[in-house]
This record gives C-alpha cells, structure tokens and sequence, in this order.
C-alpha cells in the first residue's frame, strides 16, 4: 500500500445507545446476547460512515471495550480483574480504578476478546466490499508490564508466579507474538500497539510522584524496548505494525507532559514499527525536532489535530506545521491525524459526535491540499 498521508489514532465516541445498553447489561436487565447484538448494529453503522468519510483504514471504534488497555489484558491467561484503592491521576481528574494483575502464567489461551472483536470487523469490511483495511488496536507489551508493577499489591502478585523478569518478559512478549498472529490468521494486515508508557518516562514530575523513588530511565527504556521488539520479531512481510505514543486521554484530560526527546534516541531510532502515530497537539508536546531520529524510510504521523477539545484548528495553522516538521524527517514519509482517539475509555471525550467527525473531515481535507494525489 503506498503512504496514504492521513488516518487517526482509533476510537469513537460511544453512541448513546451502546451506553444505554451497557448500563442496562451491568444491572442485569439483558443478556449478553444483547448487548452483542447492539454492538454489531451500531459498530456496522460507524464502519460505513468511516467509509464515507473517506478513511481508508478503519476500526470498531473499540465499541466492545470499557479501556483502551485494560480489556487486553483481562483476555490473556494468568490475568485477573482487580480494583485499587485508586485510579490513574489525570490533569484534574482521576480515573475509575480498575486494574490487571498476575494469579498464574501469563498466556494467550487462543480466545481473546480482541480477537473476536476483529473477526466481526473484518465480517463487516468484506460484507460491505469496501476497499479499506480494517484495523485492529492493542495496548503495547511495556503497557502490559507496566500495569502489572502498578502499585505495591500488584508487583506482589507477580512476584509469587514469576521470580525473575526474564521469564516475565518472555511470557509477555510470547503471548503477544501469538494474539498478533492469531489476528493474522484472522486476516487482520495492520495491528496499531497504543503506548503510554514512552509518554510518561519523559515527564520528570510524573515519576517522582508515580514511584515515589529512585529510578533508572535508561533502564526503563531498555526494558520497553525489549518487550516491544520482542513481540513483534519475525511477523509476517504484509502485517503493518506501527505505534502510538501517548500521554493519557481520559474525559479530555492528560497525564503526563514533555517532548519526546529524552526516549528518541531508544523509541524511534529502535522499535521495530513502520510508522509512529505521536502527538503534537499543544505545547505539553514538545517541539519536531526528535523525529529526526526515526528512519527515514519510516512513517512519522502528526497528530496536529486535538481529539480532547471541540474547538477546530485552522488548515493554515495545520499546514505550516506540518512545513515545519519536514525539516526534520522526509516530507513524503509525513502523514498527517488526530492527536489521540475521541473515546481512550467509555467515558469519552468533552466533544460532540458532530464535533468528532468534523476532526476528521478536516484531517482528510488538509492531508488531500498538502500531499495532493499522493493522500488518494
């Protein structure tokens, strides 16, 4: 597929009727069954207005999730839903505190709720005849990692199974390897590994209040980067693996600010993705100037446009910044998308549905006036 030059990063606002539907499953009024059934007919309506909107690569809108993260990690073996004395701790805000945590080896069992959920969209895709590429969305291995350590219970957990992290990391990455494969065997040609764990390293104030003590940024890179490359060594030639580097999207807040210099020289010269989705879309973000370590024969998507704020930017604006970047890396291996997705957790964001696809009607229409026939 040659460089499309626009997309977005995955989720969508969840429609008032998929709310009302899991309100009414979680107080026992339906079954199953029919909360399904509402998440086919409602995931099957934004498959088509994606199309309409012209994306050429689209998602469920992670309409069978409550996390962006969390759900993966409830689907492998050896994982159990937990509750902690406290949720994440947003800009403002803190999140419902829910968790994962160890109680036995960790594996994919060859049944996941993210395989499922792909199996219906690619069901979706062929019925309609589009010429699209359906998607599917995972949190990263050093996510993964990274809840696991979460808080003092959770690392005790883990430490009655597993007594060393060697052994840890290849279980992490080995059940990886395999959901990403039985994805492929599924059909699936482009997997998207969501990451916030590069978006928290670089923010200083969020480590020390995060651990509490002393810690080793080269040595949290080393192990990101390994569990990472590791999941995704010898994959198929035609399985598109990129990456989304995040700073925390929850109910329009964020978790973490700084540029994304202090993990360049680890995340973007060595993960072994053809294309990084990374955020620029207020001044928490830094400058363009790391990008300059990603290859230069890789993909470095902009995300210009805000998924947390109504308010549109202007194509001017867009447009220079996007000049602006290719000092730092080839114009032509430029792309451009929304910063983050609309709907990170079923709470969504601050905006409207009519305010979300108008991001994205802008998105298109901008990438179309930069990189002409190029964008198709």
């Amino acid at each position: 597929m040659s460089r499309l030059h626009y997309d977005i990063v995955g989720s969508f606002l969840r429609p008032a009727e998929l709310k009302k539907a899991r309100t009414e499953f979680e107080d026992g009024k339906i079954k199953q069954a029919d909360l399904t059934a509402v998440e086919d007919k409602l995931i099957k309506e934004l498959v088509q207005k994606e199309i309409e909107h012209d994306l050429k690569i689209v998602t469920d809108g992670e309409f069978r999730r409550s996390y962006w993260h969390l759900d993966t990690f409830w689907g492998f073996g050896g994982i159990k839903h937990t509750k902690q004395e406290h949720g994440y701790l947003f800009h403002d805000e803190e999140t419902r505190n829910d968790s994962a945590q160890v109680e036995g080896k960790i594996k994919f069992t060859g049944e996941h709720p993210d395989l499922s959920a792909f199996k219906y969209l690619k069901k979706v895709v062929d019925e309609l005849g589009a010429d699209v590429i359906p998607r599917q969305s995972i949190p990263a291995p050093a996510q993964f990692y990274a809840e696991l350590v979460r808080g003092k219970e959770n690392v005790a957990a883990l430490r009655k199974v597993y007594s060393s992290d060697d052994e840890l990391f290849a279980d992490i990455s080995n059940a990886y390897r395999d959901l990403i494969l039985a994805l492929y065997d599924a059909g699936c040609r482009d997997v998207k590994l969501d990451d916030c764990t590069w978006g928290m390293v670089v923010d200083d104030h969020f480590w020390k209040s995060h651990l509490q003590g002393d810690f080793s940024l080269e040595d949290l890179k080393k192990k990101y980067l390994k569990l990472n490359n590791d999941a995704i060594k010898d994959l198929p030639k035609d399985l598109r693996v990129s990456t989304h580097i995040c700073r925390g999207n929850y109910h329009s807040t964020w978790a973490a600010k700084g540029g994304y210099g202090p993990v360049a020289d680890s995340l973007f010269a060595n993960e072994d993705v053809s294309a990084f989705y990374l955020e620029f879309d207020d001044e928490r973000s830094g400058n363009f100037e790391p990008i300059k370590e990603v290859p230069d024969d890789e993909e470095v998507v902009l995300g210009l446009v805000t998924s947390k704020r109504p308010e549109l930017e202007t194509e001017t604006d867009l447009k220079a910044r996007i000049k602006d970047a290719s000092q730092y890396h080839p114009f032509d291996e430029l792309s451009l998308s929304t910063q983050c997705g609309f709907s990170s957790t079923e709470e969504g964001n601050k905006l409207t549905e009519e305010d979300q696809w108008k991001k994205i009607d802008l998105v298109v229409k901008t990438a179309k006036d930069v990189w002409g026939n190029d964008a198709k």
